[in-house]
Parts: C-alpha cells; structure tokens; sequence
C-alpha cells in the first residue's frame, strides 16, 4: 500500500446492486435537488476504433465526447416534472453546463484516486466525485476555476510541470450519470453529493492532485525507460 496516499479503487460495474437511474429520475435530482442547470446532448457519434473517446470540439479530455455538438433546450434549476419529461427524453445524453454552478478538475483515474484518499485523510472537504469509463476522474470545483487555473498552478509551483490535468468550465459539458460514453460504459458517481456542501474551492484540492500527477507520470517515465 502506497504509504503517502493509500489506495482506493473503483467498484466494478458488474459487482454493484443497486438499479441505475433513469435519466428522468436523474434529471429531476440534478435539477430539483441539487439545483443544477441540465441540458440534453445529441446522440453518439462515431468515433474512432483507435481514440472512443475524441472530440472536434477541441477541449482537452472533453467529458462529453460527441455528445454536446446539438445540445437541446437548457432546463434551469428547479423545473418541474412535467418540463423535464418533455425536455429530457429517457435515450437522450444528459449533460450538465460546467461554469455555472460549478467547474471540474479532470484528472487520471489513478493519481486522482491517490490524491482522494489523501485529501479524505487530511480532512479536506471534497465535493462531488464523477468516475468516467475513459479513465479518468471529474472533481467538482468551485466555478470560475477553469479561467483562474493557469494562475493558482503558477502560485504552488506547477506551472512549468507536464502535467495531465485539466479544468471544465464555462461553454464545456459534463454527461451526467447515467449517460454513457458509447460503448465504454456509463458515467456514475464515485462520491455523490452531499445536502448543503458547495463545491469547495481548487485550491484546497489542487496541490494534492497536481502532485499525485507528477509523481504519476513520473513513475511512468521511469518504468519505459
């Protein structure tokens, strides 16, 4: 066991019990519980054998690839059942606008389960928690983060570092459990939220994860040469 981090691993999707939701139950937990402004993507399209997971959008690790290139009517927070069902069609991807109520560090699924672990020990509030099947982790930030970025990574000395981390913000999506990323398989939560908990701010987390990156890659680099 990794002494400085520990260890979590994801729970594979055969070993766990409980009936996924729909995206209509989905849709109005997001909206009517959380608050959260929703919006409805177009369906799949291909991609390629060799990268499932490529988007033209250009976003770095978009987390709705092919998903969002004819995004429905946005559904703001609180609508009604009726509006949802009418809006949110149960074949439809679900997405959620970043850089409203929130922002996303996306990181790779296994330094970013190292910083949790890590993070959870220290004590540090952790928001939301998504686990794409690409392979990477979604933590839910404060918004305005994907623009402040650059900066808070310049101030704890990671500017000049190679690191695989990015941050969605304003104009990008999010597909929101239980959409899938075609043939990968479903994005689902990893840690759900939590009544009355803001996203908490980057800085809190950011350090941690840009770290367990590094060390990451680092280690990797070691290993192929």
């Amino acid at each position: 066991m990794d002494k400085l981090f520990g260890t979590l691993r994801l729970t594979p999707l055969g070993a766990r019990r409980r009936t996924r939701p729909t995206a209509l139950q989905a849709a109005a937990e997001y909206s009517g519980r959380w608050g959260w402004t929703l919006a409805v993507g177009s369906p799949a399209r291909p991609a390629a054998p060799a990268a499932p997971t490529a988007c033209d959008c250009g976003v770095p690790h978009c987390a709705a690839p092919n998903l969002h290139h004819l995004v429905g009517p946005v559904v703001a927070p609180g609508a009604s059942a009726a509006e949802l069902a009418a809006r949110c069609p149960a074949d439809a991807p679900l997405l959620l606008p970043t850089g409203h109520q929130f922002d996303v560090l996306d990181v790779p699924a296994q330094p970013g389960l190292q910083a949790l672990v890590r993070l959870e020990r220290m004590g540090t509030q952790v928001g939301p928690v998504l686990a794409s099947p690409a392979g990477r982790l979604l933590l839910f930030v404060a918004p305005g983060t994907a623009e402040r970025l650059p900066d808070l990574l310049y101030r704890m000395g990671w500017d000049d570092a190679s690191l695989d981390l990015a941050c969605h913000g304003l104009g990008s999506y999010l597909a929101a459990p239980p959409t899938p990323l075609g043939p990968l398989g479903p994005m689902r939560w990893l840690r759900r939220p939590a009544p009355d908990s803001a996203p908490p701010e980057a800085r809190l987390l950011l350090g941690t994860l840009a770290y367990a990156c590094h060390r990451t890659r680092a280690r990797t680099a070691e290993f192929a040469s």
